[in-house]
């Protein structure tokens, strides 16, 4: 599925975040207002799909040179597997459908603020940039907890880009647990 020139400036009005300066160092905030891209609304589109699964509202799509390479929702209760999170699954995607295990050159869209577990496989696979709506103050890993890509040992730091989505993002998530407690 290939996106429209005018992608980056289809949708809705997001807020995006350079929390990492693409040379490195020191963690840098830059706040832009920025319409909301096809690829998230793909991912929204996803995470609905997994709350209606019973699965939590997270969606992820891959993205090389404007094309749609993978689109997933979670996946952790059918099948049982504690590794299929939206962001795993687009990346395994990813990978088989471009035949190569690196996705140099790839951006990746994700409503929910990547895990640990998530942002160690982004840096593996070499993820250009990351765009992520909601943050995750309990389980993320980018910007919140273990900051994977503000380590040392860390093989591959992504551009990352926040808040893009957010709120459709995080009203996807509440309204999915409210109905659950």
């Amino acid at each position: 599925m290939a996106l429209p020139e005018s992608a980056p400036h289809s949708l809705g009005a997001a807020n995006r975040q350079l929390i990492r300066a693409p040379t490195g160092g020191s963690a840098q905030v830059m706040t832009t207002r920025w319409p909301l891209p096809e690829p998230m609304a793909l991912a929204l589109q996803a995470a609905r799909e997994a709350a209606q699964a019973g699965e939590v509202p997270v969606g992820a799509v891959v993205v090389k040179e404007g094309e749609v390479i993978a689109v997933a929702g979670n996946a952790t209760r059918s099948p049982p597997d504690p590794t299929g999170h939206a962001e795993m699954r687009a990346i395994r995607m990813a990978s088989e459908k471009l035949g190569d295990d690196r996705l140099a050159g790839c951006d990746l869209y994700v409503t929910l603020e990547p895990c640990v577990m998530c942002a160690g496989a982004i840096s593996h696979a070499r993820i250009a940039r990351l765009y992520y709506g909601a943050s995750d103050p309990k389980g993320g890993g980018v910007e919140h907890g273990a900051r994977v890509f503000e380590q040392e040992q860390c093989l591959h730091r992504p551009d990352v880009y926040t808040g893009m989505g957010e709120d459709e993002a995080a009203e996807l998530l509440r309204a999915f647990f409210r109905e659950r407690r």
